[in-house]
Protein backbone atom coordinates (compact mmCIF):
# COMPACT_ATOMS: atom_id res chain seq x y z
CA UNK A 1 0.00 0.00 0.00
CA UNK A 2 2.89 2.35 0.93
CA UNK A 3 4.52 1.56 -2.61
CA UNK A 4 0.93 2.49 -4.41
CA UNK A 5 0.53 6.08 -2.71
CA UNK A 6 3.96 7.02 -3.54
CA UNK A 7 3.27 6.07 -6.78
CA UNK A 8 0.07 8.40 -6.82
CA UNK A 9 2.10 10.97 -5.43
CA UNK A 10 4.56 10.50 -8.65
CA UNK A 11 1.46 10.54 -10.95
CA UNK A 12 -0.34 13.87 -9.21
CA UNK A 13 2.56 15.34 -8.76
CA UNK A 14 4.33 15.44 -12.05
CA UNK A 15 1.38 15.45 -14.54
CA UNK A 16 0.08 12.34 -14.71
CA UNK A 17 3.14 10.40 -15.64
CA UNK A 18 4.12 7.27 -13.37
CA UNK A 19 7.63 5.71 -12.71
CA UNK A 20 6.63 3.00 -15.30
CA UNK A 21 7.37 5.22 -18.04
CA UNK A 22 9.83 6.98 -16.33
CA UNK A 23 12.96 5.97 -18.24
CA UNK A 24 10.46 6.56 -21.37
CA UNK A 25 10.51 10.34 -20.82
CA UNK A 26 12.70 12.30 -23.19
CA UNK A 27 13.50 15.54 -21.85
CA UNK A 28 14.53 17.06 -25.42
CA UNK A 29 11.34 15.74 -27.38
CA UNK A 30 9.82 17.07 -24.27
CA UNK A 31 10.97 20.57 -25.28
CA UNK A 32 10.38 20.07 -28.90
CA UNK A 33 6.52 19.11 -27.73
CA UNK A 34 6.52 22.69 -25.90
CA UNK A 35 7.97 24.54 -28.79
CA UNK A 36 5.75 23.52 -31.40
CA UNK A 37 2.88 24.24 -29.60
CA UNK A 38 3.52 28.03 -30.95
CA UNK A 39 2.07 28.68 -34.10
CA UNK A 40 5.15 29.86 -36.94
CA UNK A 41 3.04 33.63 -37.79
CA UNK A 42 3.55 33.85 -33.41
CA UNK A 43 6.70 32.75 -33.40
CA UNK A 44 8.19 35.55 -36.39
CA UNK A 45 6.74 37.70 -34.45
CA UNK A 46 8.48 37.35 -31.37
CA UNK A 47 11.25 37.01 -33.00
CA UNK A 48 11.18 40.24 -35.11
CA UNK A 49 10.23 42.33 -31.59
CA UNK A 50 13.33 40.68 -29.50
CA UNK A 51 15.70 41.02 -32.52
CA UNK A 52 14.37 44.42 -33.20
CA UNK A 53 15.79 45.07 -29.97
CA UNK A 54 19.46 44.20 -30.57
CA UNK A 55 19.36 47.35 -33.40
CA UNK A 56 17.68 49.22 -30.89
CA UNK A 57 20.31 49.17 -28.36
CA UNK A 58 22.54 49.59 -31.17
CA UNK A 59 20.71 53.15 -31.89
CA UNK A 60 20.34 53.93 -28.58
CA UNK A 61 24.07 53.90 -27.75
CA UNK A 62 24.79 56.10 -30.86
CA UNK A 63 22.46 58.34 -30.47
CA UNK A 64 23.43 58.62 -26.89
CA UNK A 65 27.22 59.71 -28.59
CA UNK A 66 25.68 61.90 -30.61
CA UNK A 67 23.67 64.15 -28.41
CA UNK A 68 27.03 64.26 -25.85
CA UNK A 69 28.74 65.19 -29.13
CA UNK A 70 25.71 68.16 -29.92
CA UNK A 71 26.54 69.34 -26.34
CA UNK A 72 30.27 69.50 -26.45
CA UNK A 73 30.30 70.40 -29.85
CA UNK A 74 28.33 73.34 -29.85
CA UNK A 75 29.56 74.64 -26.40
CA UNK A 76 26.12 73.97 -25.11
CA UNK A 77 27.48 72.10 -22.24
CA UNK A 78 29.96 74.78 -21.39
CA UNK A 79 26.99 77.54 -21.65
CA UNK A 80 24.94 75.70 -19.11
CA UNK A 81 28.08 75.63 -17.15
CA UNK A 82 28.68 78.88 -17.52
CA UNK A 83 24.84 79.56 -15.89
CA UNK A 84 25.26 77.66 -13.09
CA UNK A 85 28.65 79.67 -11.88
CA UNK A 86 26.08 82.49 -11.87
CA UNK A 87 26.11 81.29 -8.29
CA UNK A 88 29.52 80.70 -6.96
CA UNK A 89 28.96 78.08 -4.60
CA UNK A 90 30.30 74.98 -6.17
CA UNK A 91 27.66 72.10 -5.03
CA UNK A 92 24.78 75.02 -6.48
CA UNK A 93 26.22 75.60 -9.31
CA UNK A 94 26.70 72.04 -10.18
CA UNK A 95 23.00 71.04 -9.21
CA UNK A 96 22.23 73.91 -12.01
CA UNK A 97 24.15 72.34 -14.86
CA UNK A 98 22.08 69.05 -13.84
CA UNK A 99 18.77 70.40 -13.98
CA UNK A 100 19.67 71.51 -17.29
CA UNK A 101 21.48 68.37 -18.00
CA UNK A 102 18.11 66.30 -16.99
CA UNK A 103 16.15 68.73 -19.09
CA UNK A 104 17.98 68.98 -22.10
CA UNK A 105 19.03 65.58 -22.57
CA UNK A 106 15.63 64.10 -21.79
CA UNK A 107 14.04 66.66 -25.10
CA UNK A 108 16.78 65.37 -27.55
CA UNK A 109 15.69 61.88 -26.48
CA UNK A 110 12.12 62.30 -26.24
CA UNK A 111 10.99 61.25 -29.86
CA UNK A 112 12.93 58.05 -29.86
CA UNK A 113 12.10 57.26 -26.54
CA UNK A 114 8.31 58.29 -27.69
CA UNK A 115 8.84 55.02 -30.63
CA UNK A 116 10.76 52.87 -28.76
CA UNK A 117 8.50 52.75 -25.15
CA UNK A 118 5.14 53.91 -26.80
CA UNK A 119 4.73 53.35 -30.38
CA UNK A 120 6.84 50.18 -30.79
CA UNK A 121 5.00 48.61 -27.87
CA UNK A 122 1.84 49.40 -29.44
CA UNK A 123 3.01 48.22 -33.02
CA UNK A 124 3.80 44.75 -31.39
CA UNK A 125 0.75 44.31 -29.18
CA UNK A 126 3.06 44.35 -25.85
CA UNK A 127 1.44 47.86 -24.42
CA UNK A 128 -1.69 48.69 -22.98
CA UNK A 129 -1.65 52.53 -22.33
CA UNK A 130 -2.73 55.56 -24.05
CA UNK A 131 -0.05 57.95 -25.09
CA UNK A 132 -1.53 60.53 -22.43
CA UNK A 133 -0.93 57.62 -19.56
CA UNK A 134 2.52 57.02 -21.10
CA UNK A 135 3.15 60.60 -20.56
CA UNK A 136 2.28 61.08 -17.24
CA UNK A 137 4.78 58.09 -16.06
CA UNK A 138 7.64 59.93 -18.52
CA UNK A 139 6.83 62.99 -16.42
CA UNK A 140 7.24 61.18 -13.14
CA UNK A 141 10.13 59.74 -14.60
CA UNK A 142 11.28 62.84 -15.31
CA UNK A 143 10.50 64.24 -11.92
CA UNK A 144 12.65 61.78 -10.35
CA UNK A 145 15.69 62.35 -12.72
CA UNK A 146 15.56 65.96 -11.76
CA UNK A 147 15.46 64.75 -7.88
CA UNK A 148 18.25 62.09 -8.01
CA UNK A 149 21.00 63.36 -10.92
CA UNK A 150 21.60 66.74 -9.44
CA UNK A 151 22.49 65.15 -6.09
CA UNK A 152 24.36 62.11 -7.53
CA UNK A 153 26.59 64.74 -9.35
CA UNK A 154 26.84 66.95 -6.88
CA UNK A 155 28.76 64.00 -4.60
CA UNK A 156 30.59 62.87 -7.88
CA UNK A 157 32.19 66.30 -8.72
CA UNK A 158 33.14 66.91 -5.40
CA UNK A 159 34.97 63.53 -5.40
CA UNK A 160 36.37 64.92 -8.49
CA UNK A 161 37.42 68.35 -7.62
CA UNK A 162 39.02 67.15 -3.90
CA UNK A 163 40.87 63.74 -5.30
CA UNK A 164 42.35 64.74 -9.02
CA UNK A 165 44.21 61.65 -8.91
CA UNK A 166 42.02 59.06 -7.24
CA UNK A 167 38.82 60.40 -8.52
CA UNK A 168 37.80 56.91 -10.37
CA UNK A 169 38.25 54.97 -7.32
CA UNK A 170 36.28 57.34 -5.27
CA UNK A 171 33.92 58.47 -8.42
CA UNK A 172 33.15 54.39 -8.36
CA UNK A 173 32.26 54.23 -4.57
CA UNK A 174 29.63 57.39 -5.37
CA UNK A 175 28.02 55.74 -7.76
CA UNK A 176 28.04 52.37 -6.34
CA UNK A 177 26.47 53.95 -2.98
CA UNK A 178 23.54 55.70 -5.20
CA UNK A 179 23.26 52.85 -7.10
CA UNK A 180 23.00 50.28 -3.76
CA UNK A 181 20.18 52.98 -2.43
CA UNK A 182 18.46 52.72 -5.88
CA UNK A 183 18.08 48.93 -5.49
CA UNK A 184 16.90 48.72 -2.32
CA UNK A 185 14.33 51.59 -2.15
CA UNK A 186 13.47 51.36 -5.80
CA UNK A 187 10.74 48.47 -5.18
CA UNK A 188 9.48 50.03 -2.17
CA UNK A 189 9.20 53.51 -2.28
CA UNK A 190 9.50 54.75 -6.11
CA UNK A 191 7.88 51.87 -7.65
CA UNK A 192 4.39 52.32 -5.72
CA UNK A 193 4.37 56.25 -8.10
CA UNK A 194 4.02 54.69 -11.25
CA UNK A 195 1.85 51.93 -10.17
CA UNK A 196 -1.39 50.93 -7.83
CA UNK A 197 0.10 48.22 -4.89
CA UNK A 198 -2.50 46.19 -3.11
CA UNK A 199 -3.00 43.15 -0.82
CA UNK A 200 -3.86 40.20 -2.77
CA UNK A 201 -7.21 38.70 -1.59
CA UNK A 202 -6.89 35.59 0.83
CA UNK A 203 -7.40 32.36 -1.03
CA UNK A 204 -5.71 29.36 -2.65
CA UNK A 205 -3.15 31.29 -4.36
CA UNK A 206 -1.73 33.85 -1.46
CA UNK A 207 -1.79 30.79 0.78
CA UNK A 208 0.02 28.67 -1.56
CA UNK A 209 2.88 31.41 -2.21
CA UNK A 210 3.24 32.65 1.22
CA UNK A 211 3.78 28.56 2.14
CA UNK A 212 6.51 28.32 -0.31
CA UNK A 213 7.97 31.73 1.20
CA UNK A 214 7.61 30.15 5.12
CA UNK A 215 9.40 26.90 3.90
CA UNK A 216 11.93 28.89 2.35
CA UNK A 217 12.78 31.25 4.73
CA UNK A 218 11.58 34.50 3.22
CA UNK A 219 10.12 36.43 5.64
CA UNK A 220 7.22 37.81 4.37
CA UNK A 221 3.17 37.61 5.69
CA UNK A 222 1.58 39.62 2.82
CA UNK A 223 1.27 39.21 -0.46
CA UNK A 224 0.87 41.94 -3.40
CA UNK A 225 -0.87 42.69 -6.74
CA UNK A 226 0.71 45.47 -9.14
CA UNK A 227 -2.01 46.95 -11.73
CA UNK A 228 0.79 46.35 -14.32
CA UNK A 229 -2.30 45.77 -17.03
CA UNK A 230 -3.42 49.50 -17.20
CA UNK A 231 0.97 49.69 -18.88
CA UNK A 232 1.34 46.30 -20.89
CA UNK A 233 0.24 42.69 -21.26
CA UNK A 234 4.11 41.06 -19.58
CA UNK A 235 3.84 38.94 -17.10
CA UNK A 236 6.06 39.47 -13.90
CA UNK A 237 6.83 39.44 -10.22
CA UNK A 238 9.35 40.13 -7.26
CA UNK A 239 10.52 39.60 -4.16
CA UNK A 240 12.32 42.41 -2.72
CA UNK A 241 13.09 44.95 0.30
CA UNK A 242 15.36 44.53 3.46
CA UNK A 243 15.06 44.41 7.33
CA UNK A 244 11.60 44.56 7.85
CA UNK A 245 10.06 45.74 4.28
CA UNK A 246 10.30 42.47 2.34
CA UNK A 247 7.48 42.53 -0.04
CA UNK A 248 6.29 39.72 -2.36
CA UNK A 249 4.64 40.96 -5.37
CA UNK A 250 2.99 39.13 -8.52
CA UNK A 251 1.48 41.75 -11.69
CA UNK A 252 -2.32 41.20 -12.45
CA UNK A 253 -1.53 39.84 -15.34
CA UNK A 254 0.35 36.64 -14.10
CA UNK A 255 -3.02 36.54 -11.52
CA UNK A 256 -5.07 36.71 -14.83
CA UNK A 257 -3.06 35.02 -17.46
CA UNK A 258 -1.78 32.17 -15.96
CA UNK A 259 -3.11 28.80 -13.90
CA UNK A 260 -2.12 27.95 -10.43
CA UNK A 261 0.98 25.74 -11.46
CA UNK A 262 2.32 29.02 -13.51
CA UNK A 263 2.16 31.07 -10.55
CA UNK A 264 3.70 28.65 -8.60
CA UNK A 265 6.05 28.11 -10.59
CA UNK A 266 6.99 31.99 -11.25
CA UNK A 267 6.82 32.65 -7.46
CA UNK A 268 9.53 29.96 -6.52
CA UNK A 269 11.92 31.53 -9.07
CA UNK A 270 11.41 35.03 -7.74
CA UNK A 271 11.41 33.49 -4.10
CA UNK A 272 15.62 32.29 -5.32
CA UNK A 273 16.49 35.41 -5.97
CA UNK A 274 15.47 35.98 -2.06
CA UNK A 275 16.85 33.48 -0.63
CA UNK A 276 20.02 33.13 -3.18
CA UNK A 277 20.92 36.76 -2.03
CA UNK A 278 21.01 37.57 -5.75
CA UNK A 279 20.44 41.20 -5.06
CA UNK A 280 23.49 42.01 -3.16
CA UNK A 281 25.61 39.21 -5.00
CA UNK A 282 24.30 41.68 -8.18
CA UNK A 283 25.45 44.64 -6.55
CA UNK A 284 29.30 43.36 -5.70
CA UNK A 285 29.69 42.09 -9.10
CA UNK A 286 28.35 45.35 -11.15
CA UNK A 287 30.34 47.36 -8.32
CA UNK A 288 33.43 45.62 -9.83
CA UNK A 289 32.05 46.78 -13.35
CA UNK A 290 31.84 50.26 -12.47
CA UNK A 291 34.81 50.01 -11.12
CA UNK A 292 36.71 48.97 -14.20
CA UNK A 293 34.57 51.56 -15.85
CA UNK A 294 36.03 54.57 -13.92
CA UNK A 295 39.52 53.37 -14.67
CA UNK A 296 38.67 53.47 -18.31
CA UNK A 297 37.19 57.25 -18.03
CA UNK A 298 40.55 58.05 -16.20
CA UNK A 299 42.75 56.58 -18.76
CA UNK A 300 40.32 57.71 -21.83
CA UNK A 301 39.20 61.24 -20.25
CA UNK A 302 42.39 62.62 -19.96
CA UNK A 303 43.51 62.01 -23.73
CA UNK A 304 40.20 63.13 -25.26
CA UNK A 305 40.52 65.99 -22.91
CA UNK A 306 43.97 66.81 -24.53
CA UNK A 307 42.89 66.54 -27.58
CA UNK A 308 39.23 68.30 -27.75
CA UNK A 309 39.09 70.19 -24.57
CA UNK A 310 39.86 73.74 -25.02
CA UNK A 311 37.58 73.65 -28.74
CA UNK A 312 34.96 72.42 -26.19
CA UNK A 313 36.27 74.84 -23.00
CA UNK A 314 36.03 72.14 -20.74
CA UNK A 315 38.32 72.76 -18.00
CA UNK A 316 38.89 69.38 -16.46
CA UNK A 317 37.42 66.52 -14.88
CA UNK A 318 35.98 68.63 -12.34
CA UNK A 319 34.10 70.67 -14.71
CA UNK A 320 30.65 69.61 -15.10
CA UNK A 321 30.89 70.72 -18.88
CA UNK A 322 32.85 67.78 -19.03
CA UNK A 323 29.61 65.61 -18.00
CA UNK A 324 28.65 64.66 -22.02
CA UNK A 325 32.40 63.29 -22.03
CA UNK A 326 31.82 61.13 -19.03
CA UNK A 327 28.36 59.93 -19.84
CA UNK A 328 29.74 58.94 -23.45
CA UNK A 329 33.29 57.30 -22.23
CA UNK A 330 30.62 55.12 -19.98
CA UNK A 331 28.42 54.59 -22.38
CA UNK A 332 31.34 52.70 -24.54
CA UNK A 333 32.49 51.01 -21.92
CA UNK A 334 29.36 49.46 -21.38
CA UNK A 335 28.60 48.72 -24.74
CA UNK A 336 31.21 46.78 -25.18
CA UNK A 337 30.52 44.70 -22.13
CA UNK A 338 27.23 43.77 -22.90
CA UNK A 339 28.09 40.53 -23.15
CA UNK A 340 29.69 40.12 -19.95
CA UNK A 341 26.78 42.10 -17.97
CA UNK A 342 23.67 40.05 -19.55
CA UNK A 343 26.05 37.00 -18.30
CA UNK A 344 26.05 38.23 -15.00
CA UNK A 345 22.38 38.44 -14.96
CA UNK A 346 21.72 35.31 -16.45
CA UNK A 347 23.76 33.37 -14.55
CA UNK A 348 21.72 34.65 -11.26
CA UNK A 349 18.43 33.81 -13.50
CA UNK A 350 19.32 30.51 -14.30
CA UNK A 351 19.87 29.71 -10.27
CA UNK A 352 16.77 30.72 -9.42
CA UNK A 353 14.86 28.49 -12.37
CA UNK A 354 16.43 25.83 -10.48
CA UNK A 355 15.60 27.42 -7.21
CA UNK A 356 12.30 28.05 -8.20
CA UNK A 357 11.57 24.50 -9.76
CA UNK A 358 12.71 22.36 -6.83
CA UNK A 359 10.26 24.83 -4.63
CA UNK A 360 7.50 24.95 -6.61
CA UNK A 361 8.02 21.35 -7.99
CA UNK A 362 5.84 22.39 -10.92
CA UNK A 363 8.04 21.82 -14.40
CA UNK A 364 5.03 22.01 -16.45
CA UNK A 365 4.20 25.18 -14.89
CA UNK A 366 7.56 26.85 -15.85
CA UNK A 367 7.66 25.52 -19.39
CA UNK A 368 4.03 27.02 -19.77
CA UNK A 369 5.42 30.12 -18.07
CA UNK A 370 8.34 30.39 -20.50
CA UNK A 371 6.00 30.16 -23.27
CA UNK A 372 4.37 32.93 -22.53
CA UNK A 373 7.56 34.89 -22.18
CA UNK A 374 8.38 33.77 -25.79
CA UNK A 375 5.74 36.48 -26.30
CA UNK A 376 7.92 39.18 -26.20
CA UNK A 377 11.36 37.05 -25.69
CA UNK A 378 12.84 34.75 -28.66
CA UNK A 379 12.45 30.96 -27.86
CA UNK A 380 15.40 29.55 -29.65
CA UNK A 381 18.38 31.35 -30.21
CA UNK A 382 21.62 30.38 -31.42
CA UNK A 383 24.39 30.02 -28.70
CA UNK A 384 26.07 32.68 -29.55
CA UNK A 385 23.39 34.75 -30.07
CA UNK A 386 21.90 34.39 -26.23
CA UNK A 387 25.35 34.24 -24.41
CA UNK A 388 25.81 38.73 -26.35
CA UNK A 389 21.86 39.56 -26.03
CA UNK A 390 19.94 37.42 -23.30
CA UNK A 391 20.18 38.55 -19.64
CA UNK A 392 17.59 35.61 -19.30
CA UNK A 393 17.85 31.83 -20.56
CA UNK A 394 16.20 31.24 -23.65
CA UNK A 395 13.02 29.84 -23.92
CA UNK A 396 14.25 26.75 -25.20
CA UNK A 397 16.93 26.61 -22.33
CA UNK A 398 14.68 27.52 -19.86
CA UNK A 399 11.89 24.60 -20.72
CA UNK A 400 15.11 22.06 -21.46
CA UNK A 401 15.71 22.93 -17.77
CA UNK A 402 12.11 21.59 -16.72
CA UNK A 403 11.81 18.49 -18.95
CA UNK A 404 15.08 17.35 -17.12
CA UNK A 405 14.22 18.10 -13.58
CA UNK A 406 10.62 16.55 -14.18
CA UNK A 407 12.77 13.77 -15.92
CA UNK A 408 15.15 13.38 -12.64
CA UNK A 409 12.00 13.41 -10.63
CA UNK A 410 10.15 10.72 -12.41
CA UNK A 411 13.58 8.49 -12.38
CA UNK A 412 14.08 9.23 -8.36
CA UNK A 413 10.21 8.41 -7.71
CA UNK A 414 10.51 5.30 -9.59
CA UNK A 415 13.58 4.16 -7.82
CA UNK A 416 11.50 5.10 -4.73
CA UNK A 417 8.88 2.87 -5.45
CA UNK A 418 10.87 0.02 -6.21
CA UNK A 419 12.98 0.25 -3.20
CA UNK A 420 9.59 0.78 -1.01
CA UNK A 421 8.42 -2.75 -2.72
CA UNK A 422 11.77 -4.68 -1.80
CA UNK A 423 11.07 -3.42 1.59
CA UNK A 424 7.29 -4.61 1.76
CA UNK A 425 8.72 -7.75 0.38
CA UNK A 426 11.00 -8.31 2.84
CA UNK A 427 14.05 -8.34 0.19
Amino acid sequence: MRATALLLLVVLGLGGVGPAVAAAFDPEAATEAYLARVPPDQRAKSDAYFEGGYWIQLWSFLLGLAVAWLLLGTGLSARMRDLGEWIPFRPISVWIYAVLYVLVTSVLLFPWSAYVDFFREHQYGMATHSFASWLWDQAKGLLLALVFMPLLLVALYAVLRRAPRTWWLWGSVVAMAFLIVGVLIAPIWINPLFNKYTPLEPGPIRESILSMARANGVPADEVYMMDASRQTKRISANVSGLAGTTRVTLNDNLLERTSPPEIEAVMGHELGHYVLNHVYEAIVELGLVILVGFAWLYFAFGRALARWGERWRVRGVDDPAGLPLLVALLAVFFFVLTPINNTIIRVNEVEADIFGLNASRQPDGFAEVALKLGEYRKLSPGPIEEWVFFDHPSGRNRILMAMRWKAEELERGARGAEWQQAVDRGD
